[in-house]
């Protein structure tokens, strides 16, 4: 099952750059296992990108992944729904035990008063690590999708920036393993 943002995205992508990269959907937990094994042979980065709230494959997804990046708007009602994806993160847990998943934020605006209270509302609630990068709430991400582009490729610097830092630190993490 395709997620759709993504597929979205990856059609716009590929009709300027036709080779830049791989799409491949699989349409439950077992076929996604399957494709992600032919697909390491040849590609250095596998991403996998899928709705949080269908069980089987989301547990494939956590227990196939060397990070899990789980994205997060700066906002209780987001909270409250990741909090969902925690039992099946634990049922991951019983099959891989060295799973490491992160909180990404996204859309935050760091500096405010809310932003402090919804990182400690989620450390209470999710216990999961936070990356210490953050994409903020920048006009670039929804036009950059929008066109099939990555903020790299748009003028606006910040959103680049912020980008550039959470790729630093996914490196740096997934060099660590």
């Amino acid at each position: 099952m395709p997620q759709g943002t993504s597929a979205a995205w990856a059609s716009i992508r590929l009709a300027d750059k036709p080779h830049c990269l791989t799409i491949a959907t699989a349409s439950n937990h077992k076929e996604l296992v399957e494709r992600v094994g032919k697909l390491d042979a040849d590609h250095d980065i596998i991403v996998l990108d899928g709705p949080p709230r269908i069980a089987e494959m989301t547990r494939a997804m956590l227990i196939l992944s060397h990070l899990c990046l789980i994205p997060l708007g700066a906002s209780a009602a987001e909270i409250w729904a990741t909090s969902d994806l925690l039992e099946t993160f634990n049922e991951a847990l019983k099959v891989r035990s060295d799973i490491d998943a992160r909180i990404l934020w996204t859309r935050i605006r760091g500096s405010t008063k809310l932003a402090k209270e919804l990182s400690s509302a989620a450390q209470t609630e999710l216990e999961l690590p936070e990356m210490k990068a953050k994409l903020g709430y920048r006009v670039a991400f929804p036009e950059v999708l929008a066109r099939g582009m990555t903020v790299m490729e748009w003028p606006e610097r910040v959103a680049s920036l912020e980008m550039q830092l959470l790729l630093s630190e996914v490196i740096t993490i997934l060099e660590g393993k």
